[in-house]
């Protein structure tokens, strides 16, 4: 087993568990570390490409896997302790929280943008734009939106403060501002959905906590089709180097993920995100530095 390898994923798994939260994008991150420190998994050039489209995207169920636990109480909908809606006052109905299943159907539909464009053309969008002209482009272009965003927004007070104030309409818009992220790498799903929950009223912690909650059946169903797609091609037989690759890899996410979303949502009660649009900014022009001078 090449050590050097399970390094490498353990470095992924830190990009990951830090960039899929912060509204920086994980997807371009990612991009650029593997073309600096390429994973080289697999014994033909065309293994080794499979191997890592299909890792970087099932690695980020450690990521999910840390809002689950965080989450749990706002995300399981069953069980009488702390029930303030349940569906009936008497029976079976008392152990179902009304409340959390309005909101995943929320969820719901601000996934339906992405499970549409995902299924059908997730493959050639990834061919067309998964190079690091766009992720530059649009880390810097994102970067500026938060500027932008933050600055017309400052003093004005949020029209929705909480999730269950999300309405159907307003979930359905945040799902097309996800739609952006899941065409252009280097958008930032979080940053993408967060920016669209602003402009549509929404408070930072509630855009911050549906961004969180919205991930979970996005990159659920994303990690789940990648993995289906790469054992239907390659079978499951995978070598003792990849599977302690996708496991070292998706646990360090999982632990960073922890202490990342942690960070963000003290952040953002006492700060905007301007910060992450100055990041993206000066991380794109470097990107676009590099490219031109042949360093990726």
């Amino acid at each position: 087993m090449d050590i050097f390898e399970v390094i490498k994923a353990f470095l992924f798994g830190i990009i990951e568990g830090i960039t899929e939260w912060l509204p920086v994008s994980s997807t371009g991150h990612m991009i650029l570390l593997n073309e600096f420190l390429p994973l080289q998994v697999g014994e033909t050039p065309e293994q080794i490409e499979h191997f890592y489209s299909m890792f970087e995207v099932v690695i980020q169920l450690g990521a999910i896997m840390a809002v689950v636990v965080l989450f749990w109480n706002q995300l399981w909908p069953f069980g009488k302790k702390n029930n303030k809606m349940p569906l009936t006052q008497q029976g079976v109905g008392t152990w179902v929280k009304k409340d959390i299943f309005i909101m995943w159907f929320h969820i719901l539909v601000s996934c339906i943008p992405a499970i549409i464009v995902g299924l059908l053309f997730d493959e050639w969008f990834e061919a067309m734009f998964y190079n690091y002209q766009t992720v530059a482009i649009m880390l810097i272009l994102v970067g500026i939106a938060f500027i932008v965003v933050e600055n017309y927004y400052k003093g004005k007070t949020a029209k929705i403060n909480s999730i269950a104030e999300i309405s159907y309409q307003t979930a359905l818009y945040i799902g097309l501002f996800q739609l952006i992220a899941a065409v252009f790498p280097g958008t930032s799903r979080s940053g993408a959905t967060i920016i669209g929950a602003l402009l549509l009223g929404v408070s930072r912690t509630v855009a911050a906590e549906y961004t969180f909650f919205l991930a979970v059946p996005v990159m659920f169903g994303a990690s789940l089709l990648k993995f289906v797609k790469y054992i239907a091609e390659y079978g499951l037989d995978f070598s003792a180097l990849g599977v302690t690759c996708l496991l070292v890899a998706t646990v360090v996410a999982f632990l960073v993920s922890i202490v990342v979303i942690k960070f963000l949502l003290g952040y953002i009660k006492k700060h905007d995100f301007k910060v992450f649009g100055w990041y993206r900014i000066v991380l794109g022009i470097l990107v676009l530095g590099c490219g031109i001078t042949g360093l990726i």
